[in-house]
């Protein structure tokens, strides 16, 4: 890493040890805490809820610190995930020392560190979404020969007591996008997250306010979001768990709440979890290809789209994630992909394709005199459906599995040329187009009987097991969701109960 990356990146790991954090040994965690003051270490990992849990150790001696980082610790499976029995429930917690960051929350100087789970052989656990994950972007690369980056768009709801909240400044209800102070009024939370965030390694590309807004009796509501750049798919999950725990302390600190869920109250905007993705051919982007759309990207899109209803079923995994689906919004209901459009399920973003692209900075600024250069490797294309109810491994392994099954579909292209769209699907004069296009399913039952009907496609190569695809079945059905959007029209009281029962989702 160039001196200047070290100089200027927030983490403060990687400022000290004068390393990238994916170089980080055992050595290098024990000589920050020795030469820092570190008097606590804290093991994270997500539980079945989706949420980061803890496990705090006071660091005794130099000694006890290197068995932690080399040994792990056990814990108690059955009390994490539902499907593990207390019979058989130990399992142990290895930390990923590239994970390490100082947390920023604690009096006492701490250390906190992700871990991986590992069953009493001491190999992956394999039924932990984080190995079904690893094992299709291994399967991926086997088969295809590309890696599959990616990154998410954090969408978040902030809610505060309308009376502790200054509205002299009021923001236009649903016109929130891009919306800055003093018409928001939690811009400061939400740039406080962004450092802690970076200073923990997440790669973040940009934080603004977002769409949503509103009042009501009692509260303030007000949407943000967080994005961050393609990373590899580890690495994207786990910044992401960060940013969602760093939040929500956040929040607790400021004295309000922060939620993920995918649909505060009917009529106003929903939360998404956005991916972007794109596939690298020995470190380079192959998404573009002579100012165009590539066809190594189509065949990926074509096999997305072919599994897509099946993949709802591990990014939108409860009842209000349907409540957000829905026509006329920006949250895609129908199987079909197209640039630059927000009502299509996948769409490419604008995307420096064109030669033009390179040369917008010298018209903006007369006094430019460096070469141009290309910028087509920030192109990506993004999935739209999925919301923060998405259990994150499990989502971008799916991702994965879909884009390998492009390249395996004979008539991928004919698909991609198929299912693409140039216009607004939603205006009446385009009913035609629309009506040829598949829906994605209404609720959490129909998505496990999309599962059920492409469980082949996902067992393929042993990257999802038969036992996973029927836990996540029996889970989804168990929801008793059937056509609960009809079931709950025009019962507010209702709806809003629901809602209630999911505000911290994930």
């Amino acid at each position: 890493m160039k001196t200047s990356s070290i100089e200027l990146n927030p983490n403060k790991l990687v400022q000290y040890l004068n390393k990238p954090a994916e170089e980080f040994t055992k050595e290098d965690i024990i000589k920050f805490v020795k030469e820092n003051g570190v008097k606590m270490l804290t093991f994270r990992y997500v539980g079945g809820d989706g949420r980061l849990k803890a496990l705090a150790f006071v660091i005794r001696d130099e000694e006890h610190l290197d068995n932690l980082l080399s040994a792990g610790e056990r814990v108690d499976g059955s009390s994490l995930f539902t499907y593990i029995e207390a019979d058989s429930s130990d399992l142990y917690v290895l930390p990923k020392y590239r994970t390490a960051f100082v947390n920023p929350f604690e009096e006492i100087p701490t250390l906190d560190i992700l871990c991986s789970y590992f069953d009493k052989d001491g190999t992956p656990l394999a039924s932990s979404s984080e190995t079904v994950m690893k094992k299709a972007a291994q399967v991926l690369t086997e088969k295809t020969g590309y890696e599959l980056q990616a990154m998410g768009e954090l969408e978040y709801y902030i809610i505060a007591n309308k009376d502790e909240v200054n509205m002299g400044f009021p923001a236009v209800d649903q016109r929130g996008y891009h919306e800055s102070n003093p018409f928001t009024k939690f811009d400061q939370l939400r740039k406080e997250a962004m450092m802690y965030i970076s200073e923990a390694g997440g790669k973040i590309k940009y934080g603004h306010s977002e769409v949503g807004n509103f009042t009501d009796d009692k509260y303030y509501y007000e949407q943000n979001e967080i994005e961050f750049e393609t990373d590899t798919l580890e690495n994207s999950v786990d910044r992401l768990l960060i940013a969602k725990w760093m939040l929500r302390m956040l929040a607790d600190q400021y004295g309000v709440i922060v939620s993920f869920a995918p649909k505060i109250t009917v009529g106003k905007a929903g939360s998404g979890l956005h991916v972007h993705m794109k596939l690298l051919k020995d470190g380079k982007s192959v998404m573009v290809e002579n100012g165009n759309v590539s066809d190594t990207a189509k065949r990926a899109i074509a096999g997305l789209l072919d599994i897509a209803s099946g993949i709802t079923a591990f990014g939108n995994r409860i009842p209000t994630s349907y409540l957000r689906l829905v026509p006329h919004q920006e949250a895609p209901t129908n199987i079909c992909w197209g640039d630059r459009n927000r009502s299509a399920l996948v769409r490419v973003p604008l995307g420096w394709f064109s030669e033009g692209s390179s040369k917008m900075i010298a018209i903006a600024n007369p006094t430019y005199d460096d070469e141009f250069k290309s910028h087509s490797y920030k192109s990506t294309f993004e999935f739209r459906a999925a919301d923060p109810s998405a259990d994150l491994y499990l989502l971008l392994a799916a991702f994965a599995v879909g884009i390998r099954h492009g390249f395996e579909m004979d008539n991928a292209l004919e698909v991609a040329k198929n299912l693409y769209i140039s216009v607004n699907i939603f205006k009446d004069e385009h009913k035609d187009r629309l009506a040829q296009l598949e829906h994605l399913p209404a609720s959490c039952y129909e998505s496990a009987q999309a599962l059920k009907k492409l469980k082949d496609i996902f067992m393929e190569y042993d990257v999802f097991t038969e036992g996973m695809i029927n836990d996540t079945v029996k889970y989804l059905e168990g929801l008793d969701d059937n056509q609960l959007s009809e079931r709950l029209y025009g019962k507010n009281e209702e709806i809003r109960k629901l809602v209630d029962s999911y505000i911290h989702v994930g």
